[in-house]
Parts: structure tokens; C-alpha cells; sequence
């Protein structure tokens, strides 16, 4: 009887043994399953994501690239331009930055015939600029930086570090730059038809006037730098200082944008505003910006408006020389802009009526819409790109509207 009990108790403990080890067999082939599937999804996630952003910045600008692992970071140790720059006379000609090539005193000086006052193509606050050749045949605007004040030196520093970083046919090209104690230079590829605020307000009257079509496609093209400045980088890159006089044309009078050394690196937040000293241009400056230093790639934009009020208009942001009223470009063409009879009016007479009107029009509403008073009105440069693409699309391929001067008999409505 002893004997049959011991056997009961041992059998029942063994009973309840093996559902407990089964119960834990069982939730361990869970939990094993679970986190297989787990990392499959984090796997397949990432790879998605790192597909999209591939796709993303191939999206309307497929022909930039930024070589920075898609981050600006600015935060880390400055360029080091003694140690990567040049010596006077030194020979590190072949030697580069970031991609980028650094030159000697000595060498930037012979291909400048010693900067020769006949070879200076322009001045700016921060420097002059010569024409130059370099040792392999290749000409370039060679820009010499006044040696005082910090300001210079940061947009020095800027200029080199961010242009050696991005790479996108709608800037001018950073060739290589030189560095020691007293000198410092930038070496940019050469723009043979000057500058955009030149052409369209020469001194001189026998200069080419640039035509409709020429406007258009320089204003896409510029539409297409600060695009790729606030969409296609991260944070975004917020020019500051982006007038006429910013924008080079080259032999193909094709728009491409530069003076980088303003730039300010945008907030990641989810307005991307920050606050700043107020730098820039009277006349392309922002409201907003203006009045409390507080920066956007939204100010850019502002920037962008004025400059293509410029194209269709022919005038300066700001000419007191103008009757009372029209001083101040913005504000005398904003409730131009929608009518459709005083829009036809503000336009540069030097086009002397050649110009699609539906385009005009068009093109006025966007310009509209960049120089709003609120920022949030202002549209995204995405969205000014994609509205100006089908207008020089139909331009290049000659479907645009006929001239106003041949439509004189449409009466336009108001």
C-alpha cells in the first residue's frame, strides 16, 4: 500500500512536470518567432526608407548631388586652412580639400598677371575678383578677400567648407582656394556673361537685352539652386543673401547662383526658424527677417520674389529716383500682380511686347505669391519649380502663346 502510494505521488509529479516544461517550450518558440519577425520588419523598414531618400533627392534636381552623407554639419572643427592651405610660395599645387584644389600665393598670382588692375571683372564688400588663367589652361574668376574684419573670414570658411560639400550644375563651381597668414583667395569657374543684375541694368545702352524666353529659363534655373538648398539637404541651407547680383550667367546665359558666404544653416525644427543677425541686402531682405532677425528658407524665398520681379519688370528693388509711390519695387507691383491689365503694363518695355501674355501672367502669380508679407503664404521653391517647368518647357519647344503685340485685339479682363 506504501508502495502504490509513493507511486501515485511520483506519477503526479511528473504529470505536472511536463506541462510546464511543454508551457515554457512553447513561449520560448513565440518569443523566438517574434523577434525574427521583428528585425525582418526593422530590416525591410530601413531599406525602404534609405530607398526613399535615394529617390527623393534624385526628384527634380537629378543632376545634383551632395557629398556630405546627406547632413550638413558645421558644429565640428573649423577648417583647418594652414594646415590644408597654401604657403606663400610654397608647392602644394597638387594638393586638395575635400575635392576641392589648393593653390599657392605665387600660382593665383601668375595667372592673374599679378592681379593687373585690366584683369578685375568686379568688386563685392568682401573682395575683388580677377580674371585668371590657370597653369592647365583653364580660365577662372580668381576672388581676392580683404584681409580684415571676421566677416570676411567666416565667409571664407563658409564658402570653402560648404561649396567643397555640394555639388549642383545651378552653382557657380569652387575650383580650389588658397590660405596662409595674410591672403585669402577663392578660385571659381569663370562666367563670361557677368552678372544678372548687370544685364538688366546696364550702364551701358548697347548692351544685348535679355529676352523673354532668356528670363524665364534663368529664373528656373535659379529656382532650381535655392531648391536644392532647402529640400535636398538636411538641415536646410538658407542663402541670405540671394539678389540679381548673386546670380552669374554663363556663356550660354544660363543662370547659376553664388557668394555662399551669408549662408546660415537652417534649424532641423519643425519651422526651421532661426534667430540671426540681420545681413543681406536692402531691398531683397524679408519683412520678417528684417524686423526681428528670425530666418527661413521662407526669407529666401522673399528674396527669390524680388528677384523675379527684377526679370519681368526691368526695374531695381529700390530706385528713389522713381516718382513718389514707386520707389520701393515690391510694394508698387504687389496689386499690380493679379491685374490683369496693370500686369501687362509693369513690364520691361526693353521687351518691347515680346512675351507670351499667358505666360505673364503665370509667371506674376507666382512672383505674387514669393513676396507675401506673411511667410506662411509664400510657397515652397518645390512648388515655384514644378509651375515654371511647363512654362519653359513650352517656351524651348516654341508652343508659348503668341506676343501681346499680336493680341491687342483680346481685351484683357481685370
Amino acid at each position: 500500500m506504501l508502495h502504490h502510494n509513493h507511486h501515485h505521488r511520483q506519477y503526479n509529479h511528473r504529470h505536472h512536470i511536463l506541462p510546464e516544461t511543454t508551457l515554457l517550450l512553447v513561449l520560448i518558440a513565440i518569443v523566438i518567432f517574434i523577434s525574427i519577425l521583428a528585425i525582418s520588419f526593422i530590416v525591410a523598414f530601413l531599406r525602404r526608407m534609405k530607398s526613399r531618400n535615394t529617390n527623393g533627392n534624385n526628384i527634380g534636381n537629378k543632376s545634383c548631388m551632395f557629398n556630405a552623407h546627406s547632413i550638413i554639419t558645421f558644429n565640428g572643427t573649423p577648417v583647418d586652412m594652414k594646415r590644408s592651405g597654401c604657403k606663400y610660395g610654397g608647392s602644394l599645387a597638387t594638393a586638395t580639400y575635400k575635392g576641392v584644389q589648393v593653390f599657392t600665393y605665387k600660382e593665383l598670382q601668375s595667372a592673374t598677371d599679378g592681379f593687373n588692375p585690366s584683369n578685375l571683372v568686379a568688386k563685392s564688400a568682401f573682395g575683388n575678383v580677377y580674371r585668371g588663367m590657370l597653369r592647365d589652361g583653364t580660365l577662372s574668376a580668381i576672388k581676392m578677400l580683404h584681409r580684415e574684419g571676421k566677416q570676411g573670414e567666416r565667409a571664407f570658411r563658409l564658402e570653402v567648407d560648404l561649396l567643397s560639400r555640394l555639388h549642383c550644375p545651378y552653382f557657380v563651381d569652387l575650383l580650389g582656394y588658397c590660405a596662409d597668414n595674410q591672403q585669402k583667395l577663392l578660385v571659381f569657374e569663370y562666367m563670361p556673361n557677368g552678372t544678372l543684375h548687370d544685364r538688366l541694368h546696364p550702364c551701358d545702352s548697347r548692351s544685348q537685352v535679355l529676352n523673354w524666353g532668356t528670363r524665364l529659363r534663368i529664373a528656373l534655373d535659379c529656382a532650381r539652386a535655392l531648391e536644392f538648398l532647402h529640400e535636398h539637404t538636411t538641415p536646410s541651407v538658407i542663402h541670405r543673401d540671394f539678389k540679381s547680383m548673386n546670380i552669374l550667367l554663363n556663356e550660354n546665359l544660363r543662370g547659376k547662383v553664388c557668394d555662399f558666404g551669408l549662408a546660415k544653416i537652417g534649424s532641423d525644427k519643425l519651422n526651421g526658424m532661426i534667430s540671426t543677425r540681420v545681413l543681406g541686402t536692402t531691398g531683397y531682405l524679408a519683412p520678417e527677417y528684417a524686423s526681428t532677425g528670425k530666418l527661413t528658407t521662407k526669407s529666401d524665398i522673399y528674396s527669390y520674389g524680388v528677384v523675379l520681379l527684377e526679370l519681368l519688370t526691368g526695374r531695381v528693388p529700390i530706385d528713389t529716383n522713381r516718382p513718389p509711390g514707386e520707389h520701393v519695387l515690391v510694394s508698387w507691383a504687389l496689386p499690380r500682380l493679379t491685374n490683369r491689365t496693370a500686369v501687362v503694363e509693369m513690364v520691361d518695355p526693353n521687351l518691347h511686347g515680346q512675351f507670351s501674355r499667358k505666360d505673364l501672367i503665370q509667371v506674376a502669380a507666382i512672383a505674387a505669391m514669393c513676396v507675401q508679407t506673411a511667410p506662411d503664404y509664400r510657397p515652397l521653391m518645390t512648388d515655384v519649380v514644378h509651375s515654371l517647368i511647363p512654362i519653359v518647357h513650352n517656351i524651348s519647344f516654341g508652343c508659348s502663346t503668341s506676343s501681346f503685340r499680336f493680341s491687342k485685339r483680346i481685351s484683357p479682363r481685370s
